[in-house]
């Protein structure tokens, strides 16, 4: 059984939830969809334990390539929190996240961080108008993607099974207990949640780093909403 990890933001307690909840479903193997380390109080130990599992698929996402080359960033704020995020992770393990693939086949499955050909665009739980041209090159029966951090499993007009496993370290769909997916072996999903204590993981942002964007970060997790302004 593989459990599909994406999203964990250098939240190590709830990536130790998950992983704890996953061995006792008898999960053997583990996808890992990106975005690794970047806003969380546990950069580095995430990133170790995540290296210490096995079994282990690692695709990149926009967080690793931000956090190689913060000026990519979208705003001031979030260059500043892949700046401290580099600098806890030391240049090697920045670079060798950011040299990881952009997508992974695995089991005649394809998983993307955002979708087919960008970290960036992601698929929404509802379908858009533009959803057929996005999965055009999709020729697996399922895509699994994340980046919006908001879980959903549902079949594209053109059939294809399109699941987001939702975050490991920070949910925007307003239940803030971790998220993750598993794949059984007969080709069946089943999306789990995980309790944590997600107001000290929070709290831990907080008192870890210095910066605007710690507050924003710290609501995101604490509120489970995609909250623009700190």
């Amino acid at each position: 059984m593989l459990a599909i990890l994406y999203d964990v933001h250098g939240n190590l307690p709830a990536l130790e939830a998950v992983l704890g909840d996953a061995a006792a479903a008898g999960a053997e193997r583990f996808l890992l969809g990106g975005d690794y380390a970047l806003f969380g109080a546990w950069p580095a130990e995430t990133v170790a334990r995540l290296d210490a599992l096995r079994g282990t698929t690692w695709i990149r996402g926009n967080g690793e390539r931000w956090t190689a080359d913060p000026q990519l960033a979208p705003l001031p704020p979030v260059q500043e929190a892949a700046r401290a995020c580099a600098q806890a992770l030391g240049d090697a393990t920045v670079a060798r996240l950011a040299a990881l693939p952009a997508e992974a086949v695995l089991d005649g499955v394809r998983y993307v961080h955002g979708s087919p050909g960008s970290d960036l665009v992601g698929l929404p739980p509802q379908p858009a108008d533009d959803e057929e041209a996005l999965l055009a090159p999709v020729c697996e029966r399922r895509l699994v993607a994340g980046h919006t951090h908001l879980p959903f499993e549902r079949t594209s007009a053109g059939g294809i099974a399109l699941l987001n496993p939702g975050s490991v370290g920070m949910p925007f769909d307003g239940d803030p207990r971790a998220a993750y997916a598993l794949l059984r072996d007969d080709g069946t999903v089943e999306r789990r949640r995980v309790a944590y204590a997600h107001a000290d993981a929070a709290e831990a942002v907080r008192a870890r780093f210095d910066g605007a964007w710690t507050e924003l970060v710290a609501r995101r997790i604490e509120t489970a909403r995609f909250e623009q302004d700190a």
